[in-house]
């Protein structure tokens, strides 16, 4: 039953991963065995995360990788080069987003095409890149980093919430076109999750104790509360799942 989730010898890239939940889906990967290229925009920040990676994995399971994610050509050319020089891409996690917190008569049009842009376009141009092999090779799996946002909206976050929203339905229409071809598309909607980033939110006593009420689990969640579902969806144990988004938010969108 282990071999099901065991990911010994395939290549996973994971956007956005020099922190936050992308950093430790990818050391989630990594734990199973995979070979991890790490990305970020930010060289100093990944090189650091890089090198802790490689202290805990090895030099040899470690590759980095650092473009704009939003930028057509530069994606183009670094899934070329990743599958150049390192190797075929057999898992993709779409994990790069950002936050932008203003009231919607606010904000402004540049900043809504920025979060749209990095939420969702980037998932488009990096998955079809990746996806452009895994077709020919009939094997691959693409999981898209969506939101407890994906159902439910709260003031200020707009345009994040119709980006991950817009990510729900993109990997209905991965599904529809890439199934066929052996690859399984799937989405992790996280709900409030307590990391560095979200520091802020929970030292904030009314908003945790929002958090608290509002979440049947009583609690927020933890990085490691995503690592067994990433695994699952990564690995051979999820081959006949196709187009979902799995929430992972202890409950919080199924009730009132």
């Amino acid at each position: 039953m282990s071999q099901l989730f065991d990911l010994t010898g395939r290549l996973a890239l994971v956007t956005g991963s020099s922190r936050g939940i992308g950093r430790e889906l990818a050391a989630a990967l990594a734990e199973a065995g995979a070979t991890v290229i790490l990305h970020g925009r930010d060289p100093q920040r990944l090189a650091q995360t890089v090198a802790q990676f490689t202290d805990r994995f090895g030099a040899e399971r470690i590759h980095h990788t650092c473009f704009d994610v939003t930028d057509a050509t530069a994606v183009a050319e670094a899934i070329t080069r990743i599958e150049t020089e390192i190797g075929p891409l057999r898992i993709l996690v779409n994990n790069a987003g950002i936050q932008h917190r203003v009231p919607l008569l606010e904000l402004a049009a540049e900043d809504w095409q920025r979060v749209i842009d990095t939420n969702l376009t980037s998932a488009f141009l990096v998955g079809r890149e990746a996806a452009r092999g895994m077709v020919k090779r009939g094997a691959g799996k693409i999981i898209n980093i969506c939101s407890v946002q994906t159902d439910l909206a709260r003031p200020t976050i707009s345009a994040y919430t119709a980006a991950k929203g817009g990510l729900r339905n993109l990997t209905r229409a991965m599904t529809s076109e890439w199934a066929g071809h052996g690859i399984q598309v799937n989405g992790i909607a996280p709900g409030y999750i307590h990391t560095e980033m979200t520091q802020n939110l929970v030292d904030d006593e009314q908003f945790n104790s929002w958090i608290l009420g509002r979440t049947p689990a009583n609690r927020w969640g933890t990085v490691a509360d995503l690592a067994g579902p990433a695994i699952w969806l990564a690995s051979d144990g999820s081959n006949y799942v196709n187009g979902q988004t799995i929430f992972i938010d202890g409950g919080m969108s199924v009730v009132v």
